[in-house]
């Protein structure tokens, strides 16, 4: 998608003062490719920021995704239960490893996978669990928790939207045996393109390093801990260029400052267009009590796919970008072969044909976030 063309745009990438200064240091380094010092700098970050056991740079969310689905041993004929309401990444990982989709609704109110109806969709075959915090809002943990627990079924947290989110005043990430991260253009914090695979259960760690290095023990070499450099398993190349971790890596040291400035934008919207929600019954985020957003994006939901286009062309007509999101995989091509059909996840059909979301990024003034509002409140 490109975002010439408008006097607003959905997304522009920030940069908020160290990403040249870091690159350069990068490049004076010698060293450029994956798992340099800034590499190993972000990995410290998300370790200790998110409190999990290992966190590993990789290319993008969805190699994330697919090194989870690696890890977890997912074969043909296996199960994997996930939201209808999320980007393809998060089922195809699972699905290039032979697993059949399951898909499971969203709650109408937070807009992820409802708990409550995840017990039932379990049986024999089912490998893993995979809720999506959508918008960085925390899904019920607990719940899904309990009833992985019970069944012994593995959690893989898709964090893309919630990095520094918490659920219950612990981070997401730090929930489910392994989580996923982003580092697209989009995301709060970004290389362009990126992510991370965070490893909260220390048995995963070793095999991990050697699925990300392309099936090797390189890793263990460099360490010390082999004399050999050899292939000794699957794997792939995951490892992103260490100038991408240093640019990385300045966003990340600037966390305060993105954060603050992504809660003025978030909480803008909020006060001005909450009386006029109202008043056309059109609704705004929910973010529940025990609940930390990372303020990652702000959409509103229309009352029909008429009003959610009106919105979008009226919007488009002064130049704005507001932008829908996901369409339900279930009734994709590829969800169809899967055996979706209508009427499998009313919410998710009725939420994907009324969510849009606005222009929402830090170089966006209050002036020109005002203008965004003044269009959106003039709309009959």
């Amino acid at each position: 998608m490109t975002w010439s063309g408008y006097a607003i745009p959905f997304n522009r990438p920030c940069f908020v003062g160290n990403e040249q200064v870091y690159m350069a240091k990068a490049i004076a380094n010698g060293q450029i490719s994956g798992d340099g010092e800034f590499t190993r700098r972000c990995h410290a970050f998300l370790e200790k920021e998110i409190g999990v056991t290992k966190a590993l740079l990789t290319t993008s969310c969805t190699h994330a995704l697919e090194m989870a689905a690696l890890l977890l041993d997912i074969r043909p004929g296996d199960e994997v239960i996930v939201p209808s309401f999320t980007f393809v990444s998060t089922v195809n990982a699972f699905v290039l490893r032979g697993a059949r989709p399951v898909f499971i609704d969203i709650r109408p109110d937070t807009l992820n996978l409802d708990e409550s109806r995840l017990e039932r969709l379990i049986s024999p075959h089912t490998k893993v669990i995979v809720p999506v915090h959508y918008a960085g809002v925390g899904c019920e943990m607990d719940a899904i928790l309990a009833v992985a627990g019970r069944h012994g079924i593995p959690v893989v947290e898709d964090n893309a939207h919630g990095l520094l989110g918490r659920y219950k005043g612990r981070r997401l990430g730090s929930f489910g045996c392994l989580a996923t991260q982003s580092f697209h253009e989009t995301k709060n914090f970004t290389c362009g393109e990126g992510g991370a695979l965070l490893i909260n259960d220390f048995r995963y760690v070793e095999r991990a390093e050697i699925l990300r290095e392309k099936g090797t023990n390189r890793s263990q070499v460099f360490r010390g801990q082999a004399d050999k450099y050899s292939w000794i398993d699957v794997g792939s190349s995951y490892l992103p260029s260490d100038l991408l971790a240093a640019f990385l890596l300045a966003q990340f040291e600037a966390r305060d400052y993105i954060q603050a400035q992504r809660r003025r934008l978030w909480e803008f919207y909020a006060t001005h267009l909450c009386d006029w929600a109202l008043q056309h019954d059109i609704s705004l985020p929910s973010i529940p009590a025990h609940c930390e957003q990372p303020y990652h994006m702000f959409y509103l939901l229309m009352p029909s796919l008429a009003a959610r286009q009106a919105l979008i062309d009226r919007l488009k007509a002064r130049r704005i970008l507001a932008v829908f999101h996901y369409l339900p995989l279930h009734l994709s091509a590829m969800g169809r072969r899967f055996g979706g059909q209508l009427g499998d996840c009313p919410v998710t059909e009725s939420i994907s044909d009324r969510l849009v979301r606005l222009p929402f990024y830090i170089g966006l003034s209050k002036a020109d976030q005002a203008s965004v509002v003044a269009a959106i409140t003039d709309l009959k």
